[in-house]
């Protein structure tokens, strides 16, 4: 059937909903972003990973990166080509198939690298090995997300770096970003040659990672452009890569739900939706941030006047605080009424949980041509195999 991707008043269950053309239009413009300043700008699953889009994707780029076995056998099956692989860990049940399934490992730290660099090489001789390294540089706020964070976890310290790399140390990784602009991106990338430019001349490629938001509107492409080319002429021997997530995905499409209740307690009334905050919408209570709500403003629970309806968001799961808001709507809301809300596939469907064995949400396409796709849809079953 064909939707109405404005109001998507035919759909009457949850679903997520991947619009293929935003989706196009995001990998046009990174794609062209990598033809124009020769980088190779490849996919970060930790961000999105719905293999059954992949063929769209590669259409556009060639290339993904994976933080574990799982996400790994994903891209080697279903993109069909090896990844580049980091974790801040390996096991010795893992490495081997880790190693068989790469084009690059990067160590999180020289130990890792001392136990497994040469077992990779062993493995696969093609396969390309980095360290990550930390700056310790970062205008990430959200100390969730900063992964230069004092005490971070991630990385190797320029103090902590030999004079000369570990034989087979093909590369560095250096991730700093999350959802920034290019301006970050700039005083990142000065913050890291004042710290590691004694070393890019003993390696072959350097990986920038993921949070360049090169998608979003206000984001400042040339700028990026000009800052690769300048690092490039510094440095032109070195293969750049870049790793974004949410950047592939961003503003590609919504979680439409429905309202199945309204209660009021002291005043303050909850519109009670069939999707959870906790299951379906974690960031929202991890972040915390409010998403968008198509056909609603955010506001303040008191703010009960002339310009509309006040309500806050409830989830159906028994967590307390399942419940995000307020919004103001410009009418009464009614049971079975569509709520949707707005940027919803990046990393969101990649966190999402059976939480209370609450019903996920179905995975959805609206293709170019209007017509509505049902990708997966989810039962009993797939609650009770997860505790097989």
């Amino acid at each position: 059937m064909k939707v109405d991707v404005d109001t998507y008043k035919e759909i009457k269950r949850p679903c997520y909903i991947i619009e293929e053309k935003r989706l196009r239009s995001n990998l046009q413009l990174i794609s062209n972003v990598a033809r124009d300043t020769d980088v190779e700008i490849i996919l970060a699953f930790k961000a999105f990973a719905l293999w059954k889009t992949f063929p769209i994707f590669r259409e556009y780029i060639k290339g993904t990166t994976a933080s574990s076995l799982c996400e790994l056998r994903l891209a080697f099956d279903e993109f069909g080509a090896p990844a580049h692989t980091y974790s801040p860990a390996y096991t010795d049940e893992e490495i081997d198939d880790i190693a068989r399934m790469s084009s690059h490992v990067t160590f999180n730290s020289l130990s890792q690298a001392k136990k497994y660099l040469n077992r990779v090489k062993s493995i696969n001789p093609q396969c390309q090995c980095g360290l990550r390294v930390n700056p310790m540089y970062s205008e990430v706020d959200t100390l969730l997300y900063n992964p230069c964070a004092p005490g971070s976890r991630f990385g190797v310290m320029a103090e902590q770096l030999p004079e000369v790399l570990p034989e087979g140390i093909d590369g560095f990784h250096c991730h700093c970003l999350c959802e920034s602009g290019a301006d970050v991106f700039q005083r990142t990338l000065t913050a890291f040659i004042e710290k590691f430019s004694p070393w890019l001349d003993q390696i072959k490629w350097i990986n920038f990672g993921g949070g360049h938001l090169m998608t979003r509107q206000d984001y400042d492409i040339e700028l990026l452009k000009k800052v690769i080319r300048d690092f490039r002429s510094k440095y032109p021997h070195l293969h750049i890569i870049l790793e974004p997530g949410s950047a592939f995905a961003w503003k590609t499409g919504p979680l439409v739900a429905q309202v199945v209740d309204v209660v009021e307690n002291s005043g303050i009334r909850t519109a009670i939706l069939n999707v959870s905050f906790t299951c379906h919408m974690p960031d929202c209570l991890e972040m915390p941030y409010q998403p968008e709500v198509r056909f609603a403003e955010m506001c303040k629970l008191d703010e009960k006047d002339e310009k509309g309806y006040v309500y806050r968001l409830g989830g159906n799961s028994c967590l307390s605080g399942d419940f995000i808001g307020s919004w103001r709507f410009d009418h009464e809301l009614e049971i079975g009424e569509n709520i949707i809300f707005e940027d919803m596939i990046h990393y969101t469907t990649v966190k999402t949980n059976m939480f209370n064995g609450i019903m996920h949400p179905s995975i959805c396409i609206v293709h170019e041509d209007g017509e509505f796709e049902v990708l997966r849809e989810y039962s009993y079953e797939d609650y009770k195999n997860r505790m097989d």
